[in-house]
């Protein structure tokens, strides 16, 4: 049981969010008024809370902001814009399609995300309803890609257990579909849709699940097939980890209220690991998830956002609530969890033929930057790639590339290409570097604090010294960076962890488990690159020296005694 530290789950009248989103009529706002207005790159601030429902943020590049404000210019806005692929799967011709978009009315390159999707930064106003038509024109959306709403739907893109694959990938496809907003607002907005209502006078429309205000906050979804874990599934509002017998699925064990933000200097938000309730058959998990989804909607903190999470909910009132609110719902009880075990988190690189008799190559892209540099043609190459591939392409949860389903007959073609333009598996990158992570940060996002994409390679250029000095260059550890605390890249369960304080200021944190099973710990706050290398290479040294056969850094680190074992959010803070 959870220690007895209950938050509020209300604290108050409505946020401001409830109001907007209660008076958008279904996510549609002036939103269609706004985009045709001329005079402003930006666009109101009811307007942008609504447009994250369709997969967007208003942003405005950072790196110049103080230079237009002394030219009494409005900031250099731009969007940002989140494709929703469920379990990161794309065809050939999808790609392609990204890429040009990408070309044509983005900043020339493409971001994998931590949930297995697109994200394209620098998209101007006026070119964000042509966007939004060619993703669709290529069979995607973005509709839900952000927003108080169910997100993009992650599971288990490792071909090397493909039966159970395929199969958990169907799920993941089933789940997105049921769980995405019924509104006809994204049609009319970008895709020139019939008008389903005009008024709130008229109500034609409804949401059967998430009604006309949806969702307290944001819920994510991670599905995992052990012995990887590599959507994190404890991160997750809802986990499901794949339960199967001699490569048939069989259900799945349960785990909710996983979460990885919290606001810095507040005791009362924090990361939290998801925990499991039980077993589902694999038949029920629509009815499971959905009826998870309504109770987070009805019981919400709806009032205070920071506090808004599922997580939040399930701690106020315990586990025991939830289970029996669920069996309410259900009109029948979830199944003992089932015995399953996780013994990594991170990806494998390079060739590996799938039981399906086709190959399959993941590359390593650090920190999901597809672009061209000048010694590296990244995304040229890909386009090649992609021209001749027939198979697929998998996005994973930490932000590399799977080639996916290459025939022995177009392997040699495919790996001509990857020799081609140097594209590369990571084998010549330390193993930190290969299970390395950041999120976005500046110069595009609004709430980043410090850098993150942009300094953690150069970050790690220098710690791999201190690697390589005692012969741990090859050693596995995972190493995380948020530009701020609100952990898109999941910073909370890395071994080595770096949360933006100010620019140039980190949190330095560490203990995660390997597998993504433990939070980390605070050890230091608000250090430079100076202390954290110097931090860093004693506990480094301490290590090679001391662990013992198999032992990881996160599990070291805790034995030392530098920090304390996290198994619950509510202890993060002690």
């Amino acid at each position: 049981m959870l220690k007895n530290k209950l938050i509020p789950t209300q604290d108050g009248p409505p946020s401001d969010v409830e109001r907007i989103k209660t008076e958008s009529n279904y996510l549609r706002g002036t939103l269609a008024e706004t985009l045709e207005d001329q005079m402003s790159a930006g666009i109101p601030d009811d307007d942008n809370r609504l447009m994250k429902f369709h997969g967007s943020y208003l942003q405005d590049d950072r790196d110049l902001r103080n230079e237009r404000q002394k030219q009494k210019l409005e900031p250099a806005y731009q969007f940002m814009v989140r494709v929703r692929a469920p379990g990161g799967v794309v065809t050939a011709d999808q790609w392609i399609a990204m890429d040009k978009i990408a070309q044509k009315y983005a900043n020339d390159s493409i971001r994998l995300t931590t949930r297995q999707s697109f994200q394209m930064h620098g998209i101007l106003k006026w070119s964000m309803k042509k966007s939004i038509q060619e993703i669709n024109d290529a069979l995607l959306d973005t509709l839900a890609a952000c927003g108080d709403v169910n997100r993009n739907v992650m599971c288990n893109p490792n071909p090397y257990q493909s039966e159970v694959h395929s199969e958990v990938y169907e799920w993941a496809q089933k789940l997105s579909e049921h769980l995405s907003p019924k509104t006809r607002a994204y049609h009319e907005i970008w895709l020139d849709g019939e008008k389903v209502i005009n008024s709130l006078d008229n109500q034609e429309e409804t949401e059967p699940i998430y009604g006309p205000v949806y969702l307290p906050r944001k819920f994510k979804i991670g599905i995992a097939v052990p012995p990887s874990n590599d959507v994190d599934v404890f991160s997750q509002d809802l986990g499901l980890i794949a339960i199967f017998e001699n490569k048939h699925l069989l259900g799945f064990n349960i785990a909710v209220g996983g979460g990885m933000g919290m606001t810095h200097g507040d005791t009362k938000t924090y990361p939290q690991l998801g925990r499991i309730i039980g077993f589902c058959p694999v038949e029920r998990i629509i009815d499971v998830a959905e009826k998870i989804v309504t109770i987070q909607r009805d019981f919400g903190n709806r009032s205070v956002r920071k506090n808004a999470r599922f997580k939040y909910t399930i701690d106020a009132r315990g586990l025991d609530w939830l289970i029996g609110e669920l069996n309410d719902r259900l009109g029948w009880e979830l199944q003992e969890a089932r015995p399953y075990h996780f013994d990594h988190n991170g990806d494998r690189y390079g060739w590996v033929k799938g039981n399906n008799e086709k190959w399959h190559f993941t590359l390593f892209i650090q920190n999901g930057r597809i672009q061209d540099w000048d010694d590296y043609k990244l995304m040229t190459g890909l386009r090649e790639i992609a021209n001749v591939h027939k198979g697929d392409f998998r996005l994973t949860p930490n932000q590399n590339l799977i080639i996916g389903n290459v025939s022995d007959e177009h392997k040699d073609q495919i790996e001509r290409l990857i020799e081609e333009y140097k594209l590369t598996d990571g084998k010549y990158h330390s193993a930190l570097r290969r299970n390395s992570m950041a999120c976005v940060a500046f110069p595009t996002c609004g709430l980043a604090m410090a850098e993150s994409e942009r300094y953690l390679p150069s970050l790690l250029d220098k710690i791999e010294v201190i690697l390589e000095e005692v012969g741990l260059r090859d050693e596995e550890i995972v190493i995380r960076m948020s530009g701020c605390p609100n952990g898109c890249s999941r910073p909370s369960l890395a071994e080595i962890a770096f949360i933006g304080k100010a620019p140039g200021k980190y949190n330095l944190y560490l203990g995660a488990g390997f597998a993504g099973d433990r939070l980390n710990k605070l050890y230091r706050e608000n250090i430079g690159e100076q202390a954290i290398l110097d931090e860093l290479k004693p506990i480094i040294q301490h290590y090679a020296k001391d662990r013992l056969d198999g032992e990881r850094f996160g599990d070291f680190v805790i034995r030392a005694d530098y920090v304390k074992e996290v198994q619950s959010g509510l202890d993060f803070h002690d």
